[in-house]
């Protein structure tokens, strides 16, 4: 028995495993505020799950930043309640098991990667837009290693704001973020009905995903996350945009959506199993 679990800024998700290869309809509920909340409802679920079985291990991932041992929580703008607190090994002496966390946005990835819009290809770049923009590498089936962290959307676009006057900051998370629309205009993405603004924003998501490319050189880009939604930047004009500016390379990579939903990060917690266990 494997326990899977999601730790959002706003939702949390946990499932079970019996085999490895697929799970049971996961449980969703706000996430706490607080570490000292939190960590409680996450093993009353897992034992629900468990209904006395032996637990193996558990995996899952959580917003924001961790430390470089995976055990603690280090910066993450939704959860700030459970900075600094020892996560993981607060979660195996409850479950008296191996326990295993990563970044949210990597977990996501691995599983659109594996199982979902990326599967079939070697590299992979996921890169979530939601209230935040985030992402990571896959190569092969795994998170790339790293020495602190992937984070996309802190890349510089616009140096001294000349492409966008009104943007607060000069990064792609400034530019395109959930949270910085909502600053910029006054009103919820999803309330934004205007297409020049939305083409707008593909085009800015496009000078980013440029250079994610050069960075990372990927055989496919997915897009995912709140912002990519129906109401939201569309995917043709992000590759629209990209194709005016792309001139480097012989060939640019897939750019595809996402197709795992809210559930991404889970899929991603079952290959994860799978990796370690290799």
């Amino acid at each position: 028995m494997y326990i899977l679990f999601d730790i959002g800024g706003t939702k949390t998700r946990i499932t079970a495993s019996k085999d490895g290869t697929s799970f049971s309809e996961p449980v969703i509920y706000d996430t706490p505020k607080k570490f000292e909340e939190g960590v409680p409802l996450i093993l009353k679920h897992a034992q629900e799950f468990a209904r006395g079985e032996k637990i193996e291990m558990v995996v899952g991932g959580i917003a924001g930043t961790l430390t470089r041992d995976k055990g603690t929580l280090i910066a993450s703008p939704n959860l700030p309640g459970w900075i600094g607190n020892p996560l993981r090994g607060k979660l195996q002496d409850l479950f008296e098991a191996p326990v295993y966390i990563e970044n949210d946005a990597a977990m996501v990835g691995l599983g659109e990667a594996v199982y979902g819009a990326g599967r079939g290809f070697d590299i992979v770049a996921y890169i979530t837009i939601s209230t935040g923009v985030g992402g990571t590498r896959i190569v092969n089936g795994e998170i790339a290693p790293v020495a602190n962290g992937f984070e996309p959307g802190h890349q510089i676009v616009d140096p001294d704001n000349s492409l966008c006057p009104e943007c607060e900051g000069n990064d792609l998370e400034s530019y395109v973020s959930g949270a910085a629309i909502t600053k910029r205009y006054g009103i919820k993405p999803y309330e934004i009905n205007d297409p020049e603004i939305w083409d707008t924003l593909a085009k800015y998501l496009a000078y980013g995903i440029h250079n994610t490319i050069m960075f990372w050189s990927p055989h496919a880009i997915v897009l995912g996350g709140s912002m990519m939604k129906t109401i939201g930047i569309p995917v043709d004009g992000v590759k629209k945009h990209l194709r005016n500016i792309f001139r480097v390379m012989p060939d640019s990579p897939q750019i595809i959506k996402a197709t795992l939903g809210d559930f991404g990060g889970l899929w991603g917690a079952l290959t994860q199993i799978k990796n370690i266990k290799k």
